[in-house]
């Protein structure tokens, strides 16, 4: 019986510190819904294509200017960013302050909750558009 019981309680454990970082990585669901403010310039999924932005399909880990056809200003080719969590929530908070000159317009999100949010939607899509 008492086997049982460490066996329920490290299960536990496991799945609540599992659930905090599925939370704390935001909300795919949520985030496509924040997304909305972004598809006028930027495509996203299966066919997606360079428009008046790059298309972001295979995001996370992929090098700042780098989405071959799509005409990046110099700042944004220069700036040594890699795509990840944290340097995408740096610049999408605020994109003209992470790398001055970038052709982006967007004033930025300034709500953590939906960096998070956006981050967890687009890191879904693969560099082919599936999730």
């Amino acid at each position: 019986m008492k086997t049982i019981s460490l066996l329920t309680f490290a299960a536990s454990v496991a799945f609540a510190a599992s659930a905090g970082q599925a939370f704390a990585a935001g909300d795919a669901a949520a985030g496509e819904k924040v997304f909305a403010k972004c598809k006028a310039c930027h495509q996203v999924g299966e066919g997606a294509k360079n428009a008046v932005a790059p298309e972001l399909n295979g995001l996370s880990g992929r090098k700042a200017g780098s989405v071959e056809g799509y005409n990046y200003s110099e700042p944004m080719k220069a700036s040594g960013i890699t795509w990840d969590e944290a340097s995408f929530k740096e610049f999408i908070k605020n994109p003209k302050a992470k790398v001055p000159g970038t052709k982006m317009i967007f004033q930025g999100l300034a709500s953590e909750g939906d960096q998070d949010n956006v981050w967890a939607y687009l890191s879904q899509f693969k560099a082919d558009g599936k999730k």
